[in-house]
């Protein structure tokens, strides 16, 4: 099947405008996701065009792979705050994460429960609709909110509803240090106690994860704390004395390797790389995480501070059933391909998405059935 890789901007507009059958759109084609149609490639439409430390701001071409992004800013001192997934090993994937796809897909990691999501940081976009229209929205300063839902709303979008090919970010600064208290083989209800005495303390928590057991390694329940090293150190010393009427004494760590490897094994879900089994990632009310992973056979690692799942099931095992009385919902990330990637939308949302699909890809062309 023919692999079309636009080179520009206008050329993705001509190639969407005479396009007579379904496109599977994709950046770097590291999440797994098979679609029917001829694939279409954003990596042509890389490189950074302006990048401006003292305003905070970044805009780049939707192909410019991340690793790329995450060196230019390091160099800076400054980084993308909301954390970006590489899922490569999750999923067995290959090729490079790309810009666009962490926006299209609003890839969040741990310190989303902080600093928000992708779209939290979205500032204005660049995008061709199923029409081959070249529209622009957004600015490039969070203060000019002309279009903003727009802006917001292909964060997320999956490329259902336009092809990215330009985005513009607010960055932040990078703190000088990261910090990280340890419990081992707390159960699912000790650490949903843990995480809500932390996130309602007034100590800035940027992380809360449970790592299940791996290899030799026992379970293990993280709160995570950064900025300058001293009020890290303090901040730590103080939470760990607060939790001690929960849980045991925290190990404390404010290793620079340690924490780095701990928070990319929570972000990229590093338990879970080459085992058997279905995966699932599921959205819950926090405090129904307990009783959620309880009702389910399988593995889970848990971030968010409940709120988000990842599950390790038996193959063919349908998640969503499980979910029934918990509210939220699920995304199958790998395996079970009778079942709808996606969790169908009530009635109302579902007439809702599927209008604003029909007003951007009136023919139907992009990503088809991917997200309904």
């Amino acid at each position: 099947m023919t692999m079309y890789q636009p080179n520009s901007e206008q050329d993705l507009a001509d190639l969407l405008r005479d396009a007579d059958a379904p496109l599977a759109v994709q950046g770097g084609a590291t999440r797994g996701v098979n679609i029917a149609g001829a694939p279409l490639s954003t990596c042509a439409l890389n490189g950074v065009r302006l990048y401006e430390p003292g305003a905070l701001t970044l805009v780049a071409g939707a192909g410019t792979p991340l690793p790329e992004v995450e060196v230019l800013l390091a160099a800076e001192n400054q980084r993308l705050a909301f954390e970006p997934s590489d899922l490569r090993g999750l999923l067995g994937t290959d090729g490079i994460p790309t810009l666009g796809g962490a926006i299209a897909t609003n890839t969040s990691g741990p310190r989303r429960i902080q600093s928000g999501a992708a779209r939290d940081f979205l500032l204005g976009v660049r995008f061709v609709d199923g029409m081959g229209q070249i529209i622009k929205n957004g600015g490039r300063v969070m203060k000019n909110v002309t279009g903003y839902d727009l802006v917001k709303l292909m964060a997320g979008s999956h490329g259902t509803l336009g092809v990215l090919s330009e985005v513009s970010l607010k960055v932040l600064p990078s703190p000088e240090c990261s910090g990280t208290l340890i419990w081992e083989n707390l159960d699912w209800q000790a650490s949903l106690a843990i995480f809500s005495a932390a996130l309602n303390s007034p100590y800035d928590v940027t992380g809360a994860a449970r790592l299940p057991a791996f290899g030799e390694r026992p379970a293990q329940t993280l709160i995570r704390v950064e900025g300058f090293e001293a009020s890290v150190s303090y901040r730590l010393s103080e939470l760990s004395g607060h939790l001690k009427t929960i849980a045991q004494s925290a190990e404390m760590t404010m290793d620079v390797v340690r924490n780095a490897q701990l928070w990319r094994s929570v972000r990229d879900v590093e338990p879970f790389v080459g085992k058997e089994g279905d995966l699932w990632r599921s959205s819950i009310k926090p405090g129904n995480m307990p009783a959620f992973v309880a009702a389910l056979d399988g593995e889970h690692m848990i971030d968010w501070a409940g709120g988000l799942i990842w599950s390790l099931v038996p193959k063919g095992r349908d998640v969503r059933a499980a979910l029934n009385g918990f509210g939220g919902h699920c995304t199958l990330l790998r395996g079970a391909h009778h079942l709808l990637r996606f969790q169908p939308e009530p009635a109302p949302l579902a007439a809702l998405s599927a209008g604003l699909r029909k007003k951007f890809d009136p023919r139907g062309i992009l990503n088809v059935g991917l997200m309904g």
